[in-house]
């Protein structure tokens, strides 16, 4: 026979168990929805390396995320792109804040913000439409809608990707759900 306290135990642990099971529940019908929706504005995905395996006959390298964008938004050789790239890496000023390691060429990075960079994309022909401001916060995101139809360049968070039409074409697919956000992006105007 039980006795007082342990009823009241027995009866409190029913509560938990229930409580549990009322948010499992409620947590379950909340997702779903946001799953259905995540589906309709995520970017579709393609693998695509940019033609760096055909040029250099290797097929995993990390930090030609630029190269690789350019080259596929351009639809210039990997290697032409790369080359020019790696030159303008190389003849940049140095200056007291640039790194200690000197980038030689394009696969230890490009510095994206310096005027030979801008000026290399603007002359293939790309137009630079900035998407964020300081203080502004995110207002555009790597997902269906928010960015136009064409052949793009995007700015990521330490990351560039190309974007042709809506679909990415990159090693991986960056856009973490849709949630990544835009900082800007490169146009290809016609």
């Amino acid at each position: 026979m039980m006795g007082g306290h342990e009823t009241q135990v027995s009866q409190v642990s029913s509560l938990k168990t229930t409580s549990r099971e009322i948010k499992n529940m409620t947590t379950a019908t909340a997702t779903a929805p946001v799953a259905i929706a995540e589906q309709n504005w995520k970017l579709e995905f393609r693998f695509h390396d940019g033609g760096r395996e055909d040029a250099t006959g290797k097929s995993k390298r990390s930090g030609d995320c630029v190269t690789r964008a350019i080259a596929i938004a351009s639809q210039k050789s990997y290697a032409e792109v790369w080359e020019a790239l790696t030159e303008g890496n190389a003849t940049q000023r140095k200056t007291k804040r640039s790194p200690k390691t000197a980038n030689r060429d394009a696969d230890t990075g490009v510095l994206v913000k310096r005027k030979w960079f801008r000026d290399y994309m603007t002359s293939l022909g790309f137009v630079w439409i900035p998407t964020m401001t300081i203080g502004s916060g995110c207002k555009v995101h790597l997902r269906r809608g928010e960015l136009p139809d064409g052949r793009l360049v995007v700015a990521v968070s330490k990351h560039y990707v190309a974007v042709i039409d809506g679909v990415i074409h990159d090693t991986y697919d960056p856009s973490r759900g849709g949630n990544r956000c835009v900082y800007g992006f490169w146009k290809l105007e016609n």
